[in-house]
């Protein structure tokens, strides 16, 4: 009897046991935590090299919120950049051109992001268009730096056919298998010069996303499909068609298209994204980005539970928004980097002029300015051209009268872009002109209306982000000219505005000649369409227009001319106007209060 209730007894235990192992396969739960930065543009640390003082954003601040979701003991890790480091602040500038010992591309010495990105353990990153922007002899060093995958599927070799970057990558955490597929925007012809990007073709992003994911599924079997998209989400963005190819922001369109993907982190337009969109076949897909600076990470937290019938994993995800202004700086990374720091704080502290007049990019955006003709003053004088294109690149920077630090140029020129001579015809420089004018200026009704073109809705009140209006356009595209005499009448539709009335030195302007123009490598490469929407050439041909372009940046030039005539005092060409002159008046005066506040000052 005994023998035979120990029988039972065992065989009760076995079962127990068999059911809970049973259980423990088939019931597995993971957790993934998913952190994505993204157009961090330089911000490795608090200091801000360009203002010479603390921000409130880095990844100095950052790493500390990756250090503590790395302690929990319930959950694992993967840290992931959608692209546009190596551009922004003058420690990434200082790595990629400046350092002593020659450019960076050239230099055993590490880049700085690449010391930083391997010291937080990156697992992949994608490639972003102003990491493409320093040029071949950086970032193909750079890449071989890496601790970790750099990725672009859409970047493709033009000689082998293959991707010049990694196109994906896989990691493994806690028995899940997570394949990221990276992509950048194809619209990096449209702004850099080719010899930046020469041998690499650009291609479709949802195109790409058809041929990898497939590919991906078939080989590799993930249990999550990650984006990570060098792209935004808005595909209709500038009034682009989000049905023509190479769309500049084409994740969510790949999102929806291409099945296969569970999350899209995107980067490139700088929003806080955190939405959800449904697949071609029903499904939900996350999507995720972060602002630039480094002032968010973006979070998408995951648990996979095995399905009991199935045997795959069911999936949970949410998604969140870190701001790295409630961080500290992590003490041993700043420790670490302490010596580069002080190196590149020395750079930008050096003193490379004088201004005798202060000088604001404010003005830029309601007329002539002093700002604007500076740079149409250097670009005139470097290429010896007959009219100059010039807008501003910063919407709120200034420097006070005195000395002119190597910062100050970062805040007055924000981007590296080089300076190109072009040949355009007389007609051509007008229809620029009525193009940028048309995205700048409203048509004034009477002195009471708006200068400025902002956006407004149905019932025509301004439309508002942050608490600031919004404008039409994008203010690096309100490009003006010098070398020629002109008004702009605002009392006037678009492209009915611009009245040449001759060159600078009193010679007829001629609509049918051909003119040396001075334009900076974004708007010469079709940034903004200024040049293909604008005076009507096609994208294909404008590489044929250029005449000549600068080895180096347009802010290298602007420092040495600066150092060159030690002390300079910025002044308007008054070559051009505004007019009527008092509705431009009072439209300027009520429409500055709107853009900087009631109390901001024009010309501190």
């Amino acid at each position: 009897m005994n023998n035979t209730i120990n029988k039972k007894n065992s065989f009760s235990k076995i079962l127990l046991t068999f059911f809970i192992l049973t259980f423990t396969i088939f019931a597995q739960t993971v957790k993934l935590k998913f952190i994505e930065t993204s157009d961090v543009h330089g911000s490795l640390f608090q200091y801000d090299f360009i203002k010479g003082e603390l921000g409130n954003s880095s990844l100095a601040q950052i790493y500390n919120y990756i250090v503590q979701e790395r302690e929990k003991k319930d959950q694992s890790v993967v840290l992931l950049d959608d692209g546009d480091i190596l551009q922004g602040q003058p420690i990434v500038y200082y790595y990629n051109f400046d350092l002593p010992a020659g450019q960076a591309g050239k230099t055993n010495v590490h880049h700085i992001v690449a010391q930083v990105m391997n010291y937080m353990k990156y697992d992949a990153a994608t490639v972003g268009n102003h990491d493409i922007e320093p040029g071949h002899a950086v970032y193909d060093k750079i890449r071989k730096e890496f601790n970790f995958p750099w990725l672009a599927a859409n970047a493709v070799d033009v000689k082998t056919g293959k991707p010049y970057f990694k196109p994906y990558t896989i990691i493994n955490r806690d028995g899940i298998k997570i394949a990221v597929l990276g992509m950048i925007t194809p619209a990096i012809p449209n702004w850099l010069p080719k010899k930046i990007w020469r041998g690499i073709e650009f291609k479709d992003m949802i195109e790409t996303a058809k041929k990898w994911v497939p590919i991906i599924q078939k080989k590799e079997k993930p249990d999550l499909m990650i984006g990570l998209f060098h792209s935004g989400v808005e595909a209709d963005y500038g009034g682009a068609d989000p049905n023509a190819p190479k769309n500049e922001n084409a994740s969510q369109l790949v999102a929806e298209k291409v099945p296969g993907f569970d999350i899209v982190f995107v980067g490139h337009d700088h929003h806080g994204w955190n939405y959800t969109v449904k697949n071609s076949e029903g499904k939900l897909v996350h999507i995720l980005g972060t602002i630039n600076a480094a002032r968010t990470a973006a979070v998408a937290n995951v648990t996979l539970t095995k399905d009991n019938s199935t045997g795959k994993w069911k999936k949970e995800i949410t998604g969140e928004i870190i701001e790295s202004k409630n961080y500290k700086e992590n003490v041993p990374y700043v420790k670490k980097f302490t010596r580069e720091v002080e190196e590149v704080y020395s750079y930008v502290s050096k003193v490379i002029g004088f201004f005798n007049e202060p000088v604001s990019t404010k003005e830029s955006m309601f007329g002539d300015s002093p700002f604007i003709d500076l740079i149409q003053k250097v670009q005139l004088e470097i290429t010896k051209a007959d009219v100059s294109f010039a807008a501003p690149l910063s919407f709120n920077a200034e420097i006070k009268r005195g000395p002119v630090r190597v910062r100050d140029m970062f805040s007055l020129y924000k981007y590296e872009n080089l300076l190109y001579t072009m040949k355009l015809t007389g007609q051509e420089i007008k229809n620029y002109l009525e193009y940028s004018y048309g995205l700048w200026f409203n048509q004034m009704k009477d002195e009471n209306d708006h200068l400025l073109n902002f956006k407004k809705d149905d019932k025509g009140n301004l439309v508002l982000d942050g608490g600031r209006p919004q404008l039409k356009g994008q203010y690096y595209n309100f490009s003006s000219a010098a070398g020629i005499n002109y008004t702009a009448d605002v009392s006037k539709p678009a492209g009915q505005r611009i009245n040449i009335i001759s060159m600078v030195n009193g010679k007829p302007f001629d609509l049918t000649k051909k003119y040396r123009v001075a334009i900076n490598s974004y708007q010469g490469n079709g940034g903004g369409g200024l040049l293909t929407k604008g005076a009507g050439i096609p994208q294909n041909k404008l590489a044929e227009r250029v005449i000549t372009s600068t080895e180096k940046d347009l802010r290298y030039y602007l420092m040495k001319w600066i150092e060159k005539h030690k002390h300079v005092t910025p002044k308007t060409f008054g070559n051009w106007k505004v007019i009527p002159a008092d509705w431009w008046e009072k439209g300027k005066e009520k429409d500055f209060k709107i853009l900087y506040g009631e109390n901001s000052s024009r010309n501190k």
